[in-house]
């Protein structure tokens, strides 16, 4: 059971407890993080990320969106949200995100004739990953990085051990108090490592934003137009400088990666042992879409059960099962006065299993977030694993459009059935919430 769930039990909805020297407080009711999320003024001011600022100040670097605040977070939201945050315009990706699919599709094939059965792949979050971070870098970099080629590159391996290293010191590093400056001498390796992780991701970022700047400096000087996604439009547009570049390619590489890849594994899961589920999924793509169409963005919406399944699994394994705020001003929740400036902790894996907000909240009913014609809308607070408002994620419509476009293709060509070497997989938190142990998946042709 995830930690702030246990205390939800013990405590109630609303309590406060301590991360080192960290005060927060801690919200698990539907109701309670509405109401800190629609009081929020233009510019929210997420967790405590004085970490991340301290490295970026002792490296000479620039924040990014994720980690950046007020009025600098606000430009560089306004600058970024142009290519990626509607889905018109992520729409545009589809082509890309498709031939890494097929990649993908490849892959599982190989995978699996290496086996006894001839049909599981072990792991298959491995796999994914690979998928997440090639997707994600061919919309970023506008480039291949050959994380499904049988020989995966160099500076690829390194930045995933540089990612591994990041998630792995997540925990000891979020907030900053837990590693005091008077202490590094004594235990220095934490934070050597912590400065090492980031090094290996900006040094990745920065080799490919390079790369492009190049590409895009010899077109210029042959008098060529410049046509391209997003890096191309923002080191042609030069809204942001290039240190803030490299920080933003930096951070979104950063955000998109695991949380995509644990998703599709979680999905993949889930549907593999609910055999039902999947059934009406694939019969409703077969009726929709046929066969063997390769979907673009604009046939996602023809298959609304595709979706529900995306959101039914980040209801029951949301990859941020909680999320941070500082309070811009005094608040009265549940009874409670808040002062301004206050931690809180908005305890959404505990709200996405509340009876009250969700019916047999335990079970995989992808149904659930069906609409029931076209006036009816269904929005729960209990589940927002994108966030909510100006500070939500900007990256949710290229998660969806990478996870949307997989779970058709892949529905497609196989049934998932679960792998007699896959027992029941608990989720754990490890700075997100990811498998506790491997997902081995059978991915069996359609006939």
């Amino acid at each position: 059971m995830i930690k702030n769930q246990k205390h939800t039990h013990e405590y109630g909805r609303i309590f406060k407890s301590h991360f080192g020297p960290q005060f927060v407080v801690s919200i698990a009711d539907r109701d309670m993080i509405a109401q800190v999320l629609r009081a929020e003024r233009a510019a929210p001011q997420r967790a405590n990320m004085e970490s991340w600022k301290e490295y970026r100040d002792l490296r000479g670097r620039s924040t990014g969106l994720i980690s950046a605040e007020g009025e600098k977070w606000l430009t560089m939201r306004s600058s970024l949200r142009q290519k990626i945050l509607k889905p018109r315009d992520v729409a545009v990706y589809s082509g890309g995100v498709n031939e890494v699919i097929g990649d993908l599709i490849k892959r599982i094939c190989t995978l699996r004739s290496q086996e006894d059965d001839g049909e599981t792949v072990t792991d298959v979050n491995n796999l994914f990953f690979k998928y997440s971070m090639e997707g994600v870098a061919t919309i970023l970099y506008e480039c291949r990085l050959g994380c499904l080629d049988d020989d995966v590159p160099k500076q690829t391996l390194e930045y995933i051990e540089a990612l591994e290293l990041m998630f792995s010191m997540f925990k000891t590093t979020m907030y900053a108090g837990a590693i005091p400056k008077w202490l590094r001498p004594f235990i220095p390796k934490p934070w050597k490592e912590f400065c090492r992780s980031w090094d290996g991701l900006f040094r990745f970022s920065q080799i490919h934003v390079d790369r492009k700047l190049r590409e895009i400096d010899s077109h210029l000087s042959r008098g060529e137009e410049i046509h391209g996604g997003l890096l191309s439009c923002l080191l042609v547009s030069k809204e942001l400088s290039l240190e803030e570049i490299y920080a933003n390619m930096t951070e979104m590489l950063l955000a998109g990666v695991d949380t995509t890849s644990f998703t599709l594994s979680w999905a993949a899961y889930l549907l593999a042992n609910n055999p039902q589920a999947q059934q009406r999924v694939y019969k409703q793509i077969l009726q929709n879409l046929g066969k063997d169409l390769i979907p673009t963005a604009e046939d996602v919406p023809k298959t609304p059960l595709v979706r529900a399944v995306l959101k039914e699994t980040l209801r029951l394994f949301p990859v941020l099962p909680g999320n941070g705020r500082v309070t811009q001003d005094d608040l009265v929740l549940g009874g409670y006065l808040i002062p301004k400036g206050t931690q809180l902790a908005l305890c959404h894996y505990s709200t996405s299993y509340d009876e009250e907000y969700f019916a047999a909240a335990e079970d995989f009913r992808p149904e659930r977030w069906l609409r029931k014609g076209n006036m009816d809308r269904v929005d729960n607070f209990g589940s927002i694993p994108f966030g909510y408002g100006i500070r939500s994620c900007i990256g949710r419509r290229v998660a969806e459009l990478e996870i949307h476009l997989a779970l058709i293709q892949l529905l497609q060509k196989f049934e998932m059935k679960p792998s007699p070497k896959t027992q029941t997989v608990n989720p754990k938190t490890h700075g997100l919430l990811c498998p506790g142990g491997p997902i081995h998946v059978r991915f069996t042709d359609r006939e």
